[in-house]
């Protein structure tokens, strides 16, 4: 009868080249571990030097001091085996799992496959490993692997199950995108499936610039179900007892056997976790979560946002709420000679809702001396998008001197709709430092306000914002739809196009008019400039425009 591995799976927060504080974080969870009579606690990947680390992975004196950190993290393994994630300088630079016992190093296995898609750029720094030591804890053969090592086919996992393995833990980085929990799920469970080894996910949690991730360490059964998930976006330490078979097969590799006391344990603490069961509420956490640590990490106080009345800023100005505290959340209403009375109302009504400052700074009469300083440039012609545009950028210089002044950030209110298509100013509603919703489309913004005054038990979001036409209030009357399809027609051709990355071909035979696609495609590569120029934002979806989607700003490709 083979003895159960009482494993620790330590999902924390870590910022990016803070090595002092995330060693202080990984030793803090190795001490809550062995208070937990754990035989083996596992960190997420890079947990020492923070991840991206991006150019500071080419920096020998940083990757020097996450060797020293290595070091004084294994002094505190006398009484527990840990697995920790770590750069380390190992044929050149290594994204390495660095194996700890005995308060010593004991080896490290190294990251065989390396992302070079959509965010990652980890062959621009690191060095593939191969197949390294396998990990012997008492009855227990563990198979350690690295994020992406298990997102192949012909992984090291199955070396590993070969060689006697009867545990397979993957150490993570993985950002949170929708869906991306039931696709993990989906794989783990056809690992299990495949070599009958219940197997252990540990992932990273928090935001780093644009990317965030949601934690939900887990381990599963060889019955393919989940025995065991940590919570989603926050710290947690996950306590599991995996039963475990007999090892079988015989080892060609190193192995690193350690002999854990066999002294009883008492039972594990039954601890709540909350579920998250709506992608609203999920996606809405994964935004909120990624704001309260740009803000915090990055030293910032408080935040402004233009607040229009619309809904855009309306869902902008619930998340800074719920992120930061209403105290650390100040609006600015910004109305021309255009701006309908209820988009003010609607703006007021808003942040006495959320209980938050709002200050008005009219814009009429700066219109005027523009109009007046450029007449004799316009002379002879018609007013149109110049004189348009330049009411949001007189928004955009008011509310970027709010920033000088008080050292707010500004958060811009754009939505990935309209950025898609170039439905935005440049240095207008564009100017600001970080962009909550940038990857969002708009019909996803609707249903995320409804989310949030569900959770209200109220409006708090007022329900005339919710319902009236969208309109950037530029001209008299004016509506989105006078510019573009509506939402409900475009946000799904976006979808297809830029997330699925479907042809003309392929969204023609989904039934929209090859004559519109056509349109909604030039508006979207037209508009890489723009994109080019505007803050970062949370990513969300599958291919968020920046990191993921990089389209050439020059090209003569069209698609007919």
């Amino acid at each position: 009868m083979t003895r159960p591995l009482r494993l620790a799976l330590a999902q924390i927060n870590t910022v990016v080249g803070d090595i002092k504080n995330n060693t202080s974080l990984i030793r803090g969870q190795l001490a809550r571990a062995i208070t937990a009579h754990a035989d083996v606690v596992a960190l997420p990947e890079l947990s020492i030097s923070g991840y991206p680390a991006e150019d500071l992975l080419n920096r020998a004196p940083f990757i020097k001091k996450c060797g020293e950190a290595i070091d004084k993290i294994a002094e505190d393994t006398k009484d527990i085996t840990a697995i920790v994630g770590s750069p380390a300088k190992i044929n050149g630079v290594s994204n390495a799992a660095i194996i700890m016992e005995g308060g010593k190093v004991s080896g490290s296995v190294l990251k065989t496959e390396l992302p070079n898609y959509g965010v990652f750029d980890e062959r621009r720094y690191f060095t593939p490993g191969t197949n390294g030591p396998l990990l012997k804890v008492g009855d227990c053969t563990i198979g350690i692997s690295i994020c992406e090592d298990i997102w192949v086919e012909n992984s090291i996992l199955a070396s590993q199950a070969d060689e006697g393995a009867n545990l397979f833990i993957n150490i993570a980085a993985s950002p949170y995108r929708e869906d991306g929990l039931n696709i993990r799920h989906k794989i783990a469970s056809a690992i299990v499936a495949r070599f009958k080894i219940p197997f252990a996910y540990v992932n990273l949690v928090g935001g780093q610039d644009e990317l965030v991730f949601d934690g939900r360490s887990f381990v599963m059964g060889t019955n393919g179900k989940i025995i065991a998930e940590a919570t989603a976006f926050t710290d947690d330490l996950l306590i599991v007892d995996i039963p475990v078979s007999k090892s079988e097969g015989i080892a060609k590799r190193e192995v690193i056997e350690v002999k854990p006391p066999l002294k009883k344990k008492p039972p594990i603490p039954v601890t709540e976790r909350r579920k998250i069961e709506d992608q609203d509420e999920e996606i809405y956490e994964a935004i909120t979560l990624a704001l309260s640590d740009y803000v915090g990490k990055n030293g910032f106080g408080d935040v402004v946002i233009a607040s229009s009345g619309g809904i855009d800023s309306a869902l902008t100005c619930a998340i800074a709420v719920d992120a930061l505290g209403a105290c650390r959340v100040h609006t600015v209403s910004l109305p021309s000679p255009y701006s309908s009375e209820g988009s003010i109302t609607d703006a007021k009504k808003l942040a006495e809702n959320l209980g938050v400052e709002m200050i008005s700074l009219p814009i009429g009469r700066l219109m005027k001396e523009y109009g007046t300083t450029l007449a004799q440039a316009f002379a002879g012609r018609e007013p149109g998008v110049a004189e348009e545009n330049i009411q949001a950028r007189i928004r955009g210089a008011l509310v970027m001197a709010l920033s000088n002044k008080f050292n707010w950030l500004v958060l811009t209110t754009g939505n990935k709709s309209e950025t898609a298509v170039g439905y935005c100013t440049l240095y207008g509603d564009m100017a600001g430092g970080f962009a909550i919703i940038k990857d969002l489309l708009k019909t996803k913004v609707y249903d995320l306000c409804r989310w949030r005054n569900k959770k209200a038990g109220y409006d708090i979001i007022p329900l005339h914002i919710i319902d009236k036409p969208p309109s950037a209030e530029l001209k008299p009357d004016q509506k989105d739809i006078d510019t573009l399809p509506p939402y409900d027609v475009l946000d799904p051709i976006l979808k297809e196009y830029i997330e699925n990355e479907k042809s003309v071909d392929e969204i023609e035979k989904l039934g929209y008019s090859r004559e519109l696609i056509l349109r909604i495609v030039h508006m979207l590569d037209a508009s890489e400039y723009k994109r080019r120029q505007g803050p970062i934002g949370v990513k969300i979806t599958q291919k968020s425009f920046g990191r993921d989607r990089r389209h050439p700003i020059t090209t003569r490709y069209i698609e007919e």
